[in-house]
């Protein structure tokens, strides 16, 4: 009681930090604290106010323009504040265009301004960033000073002050909303504890610093937008850390630097660090480099500019997380937090300022000496195949050319030693183009590295996750390429013609499903074929796969139904096909007991206190994305009281479902007899197994943990023994039956499936429960402790089971890992629409 009486009367006395550094300012611009009511620091700004304030300074201040790039998906908008001298102003495009002539090989002229881009916010609990952004921008238009006018006149200065508006206002409304009169500092006082979901991510739950390589959300794909058109030399990204640390900025760890990254990237680094330590040390704040995060995932702000030709530095603040909160090096106040980070925003624009030629230099040097490496390689590109599912394949050639990357479609057949590839079919992607590392790093199947530590994934091949076809190939397409690359064309198809006996569409194209949901949703009738079949169409013969879709004129309740019909097909650019009789010359005849019935979905995602909140908002992604559907959301302690009858599925995400007692248990023991479909993935699976749901058994990964060696081992190996225990992301391969309705639409009998648990199901001996096994060697991509790869070999990828009149479905991987596993994606989608269509008996059922 005593230290707490003690915090709080530091808190009273703690004397005002000055958030600007002392020096003379223009009183005609406006000071933040006149806009927002009060001082900085005293409360957190919320987004709109950011944007009000800014608006201001836009319009009082002749050397600033503000721009709105785009949109949250909460519809906040995404700005962006250029701060230059009037001349670089009134010349803006100009200087921006000569900036990116330079990846073309042109040189910059000698007094071109240096681009400077810093990126605060991305993480929406981290305030200090955001509130740091317009400290800086205030600075920098109001203050009277020679330096900061030379900083004007050589470089424009990009700021982007909250890259995840979203998160950042969840967060702000948390904490303004406990702070009382007086700030409490107990870090146990609810202003520091945030509820479920935190304000770090976006709108769906996802970490926007991993979505710069994926951009499957807008704030991502306007912000890579806006960095193609400057490619600035220098990227600052803002963040902060636990509250017990102090400062840090890279260089970090310099064993775990990704390998495509010149070294010459890492000593103008280094360069530019002694800038934040004198700025620090003169503030008499603590900061440390080299002894913590990596520089490998390139998917990330601070690595991403590292192989696109800039220099990206990441700097982590200690967190007040609040207003003010007890640490171990003293009260951790937030104007402190905003302090640091705005000296070492000036830092980075005094470095850069001063190193101007240097960071021109060593960008002109990147891409011609790109274009050397690429000629350099022993082979020429890649080639890129996918024969059915034209959606997911433009979906990867649209991300590739949103990071300015180039492929080429086959103008007509070529073949390439023992491989031939199709018009209309294949892609090929020259490694002698601009974004060269990129592209290389994009497409990676590495697995070993001189240090297998990693702060986040160590794989994420983009192929692979789309699940394309993909090859090198050793010469140059050539003639057989089209003279223009790929552009993303409006598709257009026929529509169907009216009365015909019955209209049917293929499942293989990603967009499938979503005309499915579209239809059941307009109340139209439909069947899911079980096995190939070909039909009579207006255009004659025409061949469907297992998973087609049917209309059976016949069937249809509503009187405009193929009206229905038609504008649902129209939307999605889909064929549909017009069947003129139910006698089919191969396969079932259409009234066969082998096209079953599908039902509209309602879906139940487990979401809340205890859920991973990262891999339901996944789920609740891909959910609207790949199959049209918007699920219902529950707490897991509202389980047992909710009314489950209204739902034919629940998913079950990664987390600890062990607050669910008997009655959650008997639930959805009850739920599933009477016909319901449980999607578990990872930690879930554990559940289902503990409690006889799944007919399975488990490697936990205390068990894989064993497999690794503890003999001999020195204090000093404590870290590199727990990068071997775990994995931290990477690629393996399975294989599918895909006689098996949940493997409908997939292309291959092989799958990338992406990995970052080392809990593993091992296979069921009950014949057909095995949907997919992982491949006797299954290691694709990505660090792996080599014990681990046979066991994993040994395992099931994806079990599911009869339980009752109800399915079980399992899976220890994500497979809608961070938005973009496009081709995993399917076998969720498919235990959406075929969960009921397969029928497999566990062993204790046979036993019964």
């Amino acid at each position: 009681m005593k230290k707490i009486l003690l915090l709080l009367l530091l808190a009273c006395s703690l004397p005002a930090v000055a958030v600007w550094p002392e020096a003379s300012f223009d009183a005609d611009v406006p000071r933040p604290e006149q806009t927002a009511g009060f001082a900085m620091g005293e409360w957190h700004w919320r987004h709109d106010q950011i944007q009000h304030y800014f608006e201001r300074l836009a319009a009082h201040s002749a050397l600033a323009t503000l721009q709105v790039i785009g949109y949250s998906h909460e519809r906040r908008p995404l700005l962006q504040l250029v701060v230059s001298s009037e001349q670089n102003l009134a010349r803006l495009d100009s200087i921006r265009q000569q900036n990116l002539a330079q990846s073309q090989g042109q040189t910059l002229a000698e007094d071109a301004p240096v681009i400077i881009w810093l990126g605060y916010g991305v993480h929406g609990n981290e305030p200090s960033a955001t509130h740091a952004a317009v400290a800086l921008a205030y600075y920098l238009t109001a203050v009277q000073s020679s330096e900061v006018e030379q900083w004007l006149d050589e470089a424009v200065i990009i700021i982007q002050p909250s890259l995840n508006p979203d998160g950042h206002d969840r967060f702000s409304h948390w904490v303004n909303m406990h702070r009382g009169k007086t700030p409490v500092a107990d870090p146990q006082h609810r202003e520091h504890v945030e509820p479920w979901p935190n304000g770090r991510p976006n709108h769906y739950w996802f970490d926007l610093n991993r979505d710069w390589l994926l951009l499957q959300h807008p704030e991502s794909q306007a912000r890579i937008s806006e960095y193609h058109r400057w490619l600035p030399q220098v990227l600052g990204d803002f963040h902060e850390m636990g509250t017990n640390s102090t400062y840090f900025f890279q260089p970090g760890i310099p064993s775990r630097n990704y390998p495509l990254t010149p070294e010459r990237n890492f000593e103008l680094t280094r360069t530019l660090a002694e800038f934040h330590a004198a700025s620090l040390d003169q503030a008499k704040e603590l900061y440390y480099t080299e002894e913590s995060f990596d520089d490998f995932y390139i998917g990330k702000g601070s690595t991403y500019p590292d192989v696109t030709g800039g220099i990206g530095i990441l700097y982590e603040q200690a967190s007040s997380r609040g207003h003010v909160q007890e640490s171990i090096h003293g009260l951790l106040t937030f104007e402190r937090t905003i302090r640091n980070q705005l000296l070492t925003s000036l830092s980075t624009i005094r470095g850069a300022v001063e190193y101007r030629s240097e960071l021109q230099r060593y960008q002109q040097d990147f891409f011609r000496l790109g274009q050397t490496e690429a000629r350099q390689e022993s082979f020429r590109g890649y080639m890129l195949t996918e024969v059915d599912d034209k959606t997911r394949l433009h979906a990867l050639l649209r991300l590739l050319r949103q990071h300015q990357i180039e492929a080429f479609p086959l103008q007509r057949d070529w073949q390439d030693g023992q491989y031939s590839y199709k018009a209309g079919e294949s892609y090929f992607v020259p490694l002698q183009q601009a974004q060269y590392r990129l592209l290389k790093g994009a497409f990676s199947t590495r697995k070993n590295f001189p240090d297998n530590t990693f702060y986040d994934v160590s794989s994420w091949t983009l192929p692979y996750a789309y699940n394309i076809e993909y090859r090198q190939v050793q010469r140059d397409p050539a003639r057989a390429l089209a003279n223009e690359p790929w552009v993303e064309a409006v598709q257009s198809v026929p529509a169907p013609e009216a009365g015909a006996y019955a209209y049917a569409f293929g499942w293989q194209d990603q967009k499938a499903p979503l005309l499915l949901q579209a239809l059941l949703a307009e109340g139209v009738v439909a069947r899911m074929a079980q096995a190939d079949f070909t039909a009579i169409t207006n255009d004659g013969p025409q061949s469907f796969v297992a998973g087609s879709v049917l209309i059976p004129a016949g069937l249809q309740q509503e009187s405009d139904w193929f009206a229905r019909l038609q504008a649902a097909q129209q939307r999605f650019a889909l064929p549909v096909f017009a069947i003129q009789t139910g006698l089919t010359p191969a396969g079932s005849d259409l009234g066969s007991f082998r096209f079953v019935p599908v039902q509209l979905p309602q879906v139940l995602l487990i979401a809340g206190p205890g859920i991973n909140s990262t891999e339901a908002g996944e789920l609740w992604y891909n959910l609207e994305r790949l199959a049209g559907i918007s699920p219902s959301m529950v707490e897991p302690e509202r389980f047992s009281r909710i009314d489950l009858s209204r739902y034919s599925h629940i998913i079950l995400p990664d987390g600890s479902y062990q607050q669910w007692n008997s009655a959650e248990q008997e639930a959805l023991r009850r739920w599933l007899n009477d016909g319901g479909i449980v999607w578990g993935q990872k930690r879930a699976v554990s559940w289902l197994v503990q409690h006889e749901l799944l007919q399975a058994q488990v490697w936990q990964p205390a068990e894989m943990n064993r497999m690794i060696s503890h003999q001999q081992l020195r204090y000093s190996d404590q870290e590199a023994l727990a990068a071997r225990q775990r994995i931290a992301g990477a690629i393996f391969e399975a294989e599918l039956d895909r006689s098996h309705p949940l493997t409908f639409g997939l292309p291959r009998d092989r799958l990338p499936l992406f990995k970052n648990s080392t809990l593993l199901l091992q296979p069921s001996h009950a014949p057909f429960v095995n949907v997919a096994l992982y491949s006797e060697q299954p290691h694709l991509a990505g660090y792996t402790a080599p014990e681990f790869v046979p066991r994993i070999g040994q395992a099931a990828a994806l079990l599911a089971h009869n339980h009752g009149r109800g399915r079980v479905i399992a899976m220890t991987d994500n497979p809608v890992f961070r938005g973009y596993f496009k081709g995993s994606s399917r076998l969720l989608v498919n235990a959406i629409y075929l969960g009921h269509s397969f029928s497999a008996q566990s062993q204790a059922e046979d036993d019964e």
